[in-house]
């Protein structure tokens, strides 16, 4: 970790560790309560408005805090950390010189970074093209392109592409309305490495995502195994018990891996759950799913992660577990689930993350209904989000 980085961790933070008497919720916790209709929900966390923030194991820091940061940056992390989120997350990727890196995806430098403005920007996979007619701007730039000292050049920026650009400077904007570029500036990217450092400086804990290659595996002779391993391996390195990791991968087979080879770190090992993508799946009905949640738990895994909505349903109107959230309770799986406040503002239903609860999602206020029934009904372990006051505030006042 660079000294500027440590400097920076100081600075925000007060200590090399967030006490409990630094954090803050901030306004945001307030503003969705005051948009939810009277309930003895809203009741309850009004009650709460009084109440001294801790931190939370409860509230996970997606990204750190995307809602209005540079995801997988010193700072969104900072700002996670300092709204009570008790574990942080580092999507982890690799460089061509094998060495793994903070990024959502291996294959997003061109809407995450200024990769297409900088000297860089011919080695992409897929150098940037300018919107023609009806073809949108488009580029693919993969951290598998360069070398770990040259992703340490390149700046940070919120997630997000112009499609209508005839420029590389121009297709840096498009950043989504509800979300705001006020603090890209002199953000700071992370490796893997260094978000262990961070993360723990902040008195956090860790879930790092092993996210699927854009490239062939092997790549340059590192094997699929070598990737989950070289992952494990970082955290040992650095002295990190094994019950503050929770490793996370998509991809089943990762998972079976730390189950076997690495047990103390499996025995927490999260199953993302993209069964989705399965034509025909649907969390209701069981004959759809490759796996039941009694096979899951029978190959050792023992936390499950699908989208929030693969875990709602609607009865008579009313949000409530769907057979998918029955069935893993049942099996004596743990539930962690994504992501609260990814979808702005919920008025026109909340989108991908809410369609199967669509018409009781129609304010901001749901984002606590949602989080309520997940939490009370479901009785996952722990809530993803992109702004980690809000689950955080809930998990003080519900004493989760």
């Amino acid at each position: 970790m660079t000294r500027l980085s440590l400097t920076l961790i100081a600075t925000l933070a007060g200590t090399t560790a967030i006490a409990d008497t630094n954090l803050t919720y901030g306004p945001r916790p307030a503003y969705l309560i005051s948009q939810m209709d009277d309930s003895p929900l809203k009741t309850q966390l009004e009650s709460c408005a009084a109440q001294t923030p801790t931190r939370s194991d409860f509230s996970i820091g997606h990204r750190g805090a995307p809602l209005m940061f540079p995801e997988h940056t010193v700072e969104s992390n900072v700002a996670a950390a300092q709204m009570g989120a008790g574990i942080l997350e580092c999507d982890v990727t690799f460089t061509s010189d094998l060495e793994l890196v903070c990024r959502h995806a291996q294959n997003d430098l061109h809407t995450t970074t200024d990769i297409v403005t900088s000297d860089l920007a011919s080695q992409c996979t897929t150098p940037f093209s300018p919107a023609a007619g009806e073809t949108p701007a488009a580029a693919e730039c993969r951290t598998s392109d360069i070398t770990l000292a040259e992703f340490q050049t390149l700046s940070p920026k919120m997630d997000a592409a112009n499609g209508a650009a005839t420029t590389a400077e121009e297709y840096l904007g498009g950043t989504a309305n509800w979300r705001t570029d006020l603090y890209v500036d002199n953000a700071t990217l992370m490796t893997h490495a260094e978000s262990i450092e961070v993360f723990r400086d902040l008195g956090a804990k860790f879930t790092p995502e092993l996210k699927s290659p854009s490239v062939e595996m092997p790549f340059n002779g590192f094997s699929q195994e070598d990737y989950a391993q070289k992952l494990v391996d970082e955290y040992k390195a650095a002295g990190v018990p094994a019950s503050d990791v929770w490793l996370q991968s998509f991809n089943l087979n990762d998972v079976l891996y730390w189950v076997e080879n690495e047990p103390d770190f499996g025995a927490q090992a999260v199953y993302l759950m993209d069964e989705y993508d399965i034509e025909g799946y649907s969390p209701q009905d069981p004959s759809t799913w490759p796996n039941t949640m009694a096979e899951l738990k029978g190959m050792g895994i023992n936390f499950i992660a699908p989208p929030l909505w693969m875990l709602l349903t609607l009865e008579d109107g009313n949000m409530a577990p769907s057979a998918l959230a029955i069935a893993a309770k049942e099996a004596d799986l743990e539930i962690i689930t994504w992501t609260l406040e990814r979808s702005g503002p919920l008025a026109a239903g909340g989108g991908w993350y809410y369609q199967t609860v669509t018409e009781a999602v129609n304010a901001d206020g749901a984002y606590f209904e949602v989080l309520d029934v997940l939490a009370q009904e479901v009785g996952i372990a722990g809530m993803f989000s992109d702004w980690p006051a809000t689950t955080t505030y809930y998990a003080n006042c519900m004493g989760l």
